[in-house]
């Protein structure tokens, strides 16, 4: 499927930007909208565009909203703005904002696990599922101040259980995937509503990059290995908004 998109929107009062992936051809309202937080790197967005792009040639809409996490707040203001931006602007491109799913990788799947596993949400408001690639989740989310598997006992009382979608390669050096495993063995327990995805693929390969030492950042992926690895993701990215890949 073809695409299209708009990049650099400024989204909230602090001048963050923000790139929206659509299907090309995509007319009126409807497609699924998936709002995905790069991780600790200021201002990333591009990191994500190969990722967001595969995932948008199912049929999602997928916006990356630039954020960073040494600002005063940890990021946090950047964040709700993005989230604010994606329910009152995602219809501009087609999108669904009832059928908003949250997603992250590395910090920012710590971030969006905050909030979906939060029983209040965010201010009283819950994504349709969240997906974490890559993340831990026993220290405190950008997003919320509390660490994500301390949110789980509140959430259950409450009888807030929305669908969690984990991804986390086997050959993760920075997280390990054990605290994804851990996180997964926990909402298993509970009943909760939840997936693991594991594919052979480092920190970057899991969604779609490459770390190149010279620039400092990831870059596209070449390997075989990680391009699966990101195809996987991207699978899973669509699935959890409800499309079935192509």
């Amino acid at each position: 499927m073809r695409l299209t998109g708009v990049d650099g929107v400024v989204y909230g009062p602090s001048g963050q930007r923000l790139d929206a992936h659509r299907p090309d051809g995509a007319r009126g309202e409807g497609l699924p909208v998936v709002l995905l937080w790069h991780g600790r790197g200021p201002d990333e967005r591009g990191v994500l565009a190969p990722l967001a792009r595969l995932a948008a040639s199912a049929g999602v809409l997928v916006l990356v909203p630039d954020w960073r996490s040494d600002a005063p707040d940890g990021g946090r203001a950047h964040l709700r703005e993005s989230v604010a931006f994606a329910r009152e602007r995602a219809a501009e491109w087609g999108g669904d904002p009832g059928q908003l799913v949250l997603a992250g990788w590395s910090l920012g799947a710590k971030a969006a696990l905050g909030v979906g596993l939060a029983a209040e949400g965010l201010d009283g408001w819950h994504p349709r599922a969240v997906v974490g690639i890559a993340g831990g989740y026993t220290r405190p989310a950008p997003s919320t101040g509390r660490a994500p598997m301390d949110e789980l006992d509140g959430a259950e009382a409450a009888g807030h259980a929305l669908p969690v979608w984990l991804v986390h390669g086997t050959a993760d050096e920075i997280v390990d995937v054990a605290h994804t495993r851990h996180l997964h063995a926990a909402l298993s327990q509970r009943g909760w509503p939840v997936s693991l995805d594991a594919p052979d693929a480092d920190h970057a390969g899991v969604v779609l990059t490459e770390y190149d030492p010279g620039l400092g950042r990831c870059v596209p992926a070449r390997a075989e290995r990680a391009v699966r690895a990101g195809a996987r993701t991207a699978g899973v990215l669509a699935r959890a908004a409800g499309v079935a890949p192509r």
